[in-house]
């Protein structure tokens, strides 16, 4: 791999992406990263990045959407390699608006596979990044593996279970190399703010209400970002030409006890709330979201048995490093939260 295409590079796993090749591997090549930038995505991610590497990071403002400007991506940078994370990601906004999903995670990923296919003795590696919501929910007991079926309940999750069979397909008719993964529910630095994690941190630094569907008994396996970008790199430098490869972070727990946990590291960090003994009176239970899955939970023992990965950080340890990042970072959350986010916050209380 010479050169890398890294689709959605500005978004919130793909910045942590690019960042972690260039600067904590081996890697010598190139890294081009193509993003659209949409409302979750921040060119200024990366700007350190492209100072540090001037020769090595190059970004092309394009939509992956647009054939035309994949390939002229692809002529001018000689890419060899591919890692794709664009996608629509956020489950309330799929409910409200399907269409955006449809166009980038199912025909963005189709026109991906075409570029690859149109130039197989050029590329030799598409990675597809996927997710665990593919599979729907499961009862209190058990865990997804790579053979769990596909069972998709909004239409995020649909529209990515329908590009990992494309990808699949794609290998199978045509000999496409390629690797999938899915990973469970993510969190770190760069994060946009309307996913559980950054809203509850930024909402409790501003003592605004901290609102949680239903009852809060919906469980997630936790993954902090780094780890995930670790696997993927071992996956596209290790993993088996064709093989799916599930990444779980190996913390499992219910959104309320998360929620409870960043108001008391917050509580002890920055100081409680005039008025308030804990953040955690800020909770407020609201209007469960439709379809909303109960229990997500991976079993990563494949990719621990074949490739060695595990992850590196306990939830207590990621969840402080992430907190950490936002109380640094104000400018960013400045930035952030003009505009397009606050009206949408405004109208939903989403994550």
């Amino acid at each position: 791999m010479k050169s890398i295409l890294v689709t959605g590079g500005c978004g919130f796993i793909g910045t942590n992406f690019i960042k972690y090749i260039l600067e904590e591997t081996d890697f010598t090549g190139k890294v081009v990263n193509i993003d659209k930038i949409t409302y979750a995505g921040n060119p200024a991610n990366l700007a350190e990045i492209e100072k540090k590497y001037p020769k090595r990071y190059f970004f092309v403002h394009a939509d992956i959407s647009d054939k035309q400007s994949l390939n002229e991506t692809c002529n001018n940078f000689g890419i060899n390699a591919i890692c794709h994370f664009a996608a629509e990601s956020h489950v309330d906004r799929s409910i409200i608006d399907p269409n955006d999903f449809i166009n980038t995670n199912i025909i963005g990923t189709y026109n991906l596979l075409e570029l690859s296919r149109e130039r197989k003795d050029q590329i030799k590696l598409f990675h597809h990044v996927s997710t665990d919501e593919v599979f729907g929910s499961l009862p209190e007991e058990g865990f997804f593996t790579e053979d769990t079926p596909y069972r998709p309940n909004s239409p995020y999750s649909a529209s990515k279970a329908s590009s990992d069979h494309l990808v699949r397909a794609y290998n199978k008719t045509y000999g496409i190399p390629v690797t999938i993964s899915n990973c469970s529910n993510n969190y770190g630095p760069f994060q946009f703010p309307e996913k559980l994690i950054p809203l509850m941190i930024l909402n409790a630094l501003e003592g605004k209400s901290l609102p949680v569907y239903g009852d809060g008994q919906n469980t997630r396996d936790w993954l902090y970002v780094k780890d995930h970008c670790k696997a993927i790199w071992i996956i596209m430098q290790n993993g088996k030409i064709g093989d799916t490869y599930n990444i779980g972070g190996d913390n499992e727990l219910r959104n309320v006890d998360v929620v409870d946990m960043i108001c008391d590291i917050l509580d002890h960090t920055v100081g409680k709330i005039n008025g308030y003994n804990s953040r955690k009176e800020l909770i407020k239970f609201v209007k469960d979201r439709p379809g909303h899955d109960m229990r997500y939970a991976i079993n990563f023992s494949k990719i621990n048995r074949e490739l060695g990965w595990h992850p590196s950080e306990t939830f207590n340890t990621g969840l402080t490093k992430t907190i950490q990042w936002y109380l640094k970072n104000s400018e960013w959350i400045k930035r952030i939260k003009s505009g397009e986010y606050t009206n949408w916050i405004n109208k939903h209380y989403s994550y």
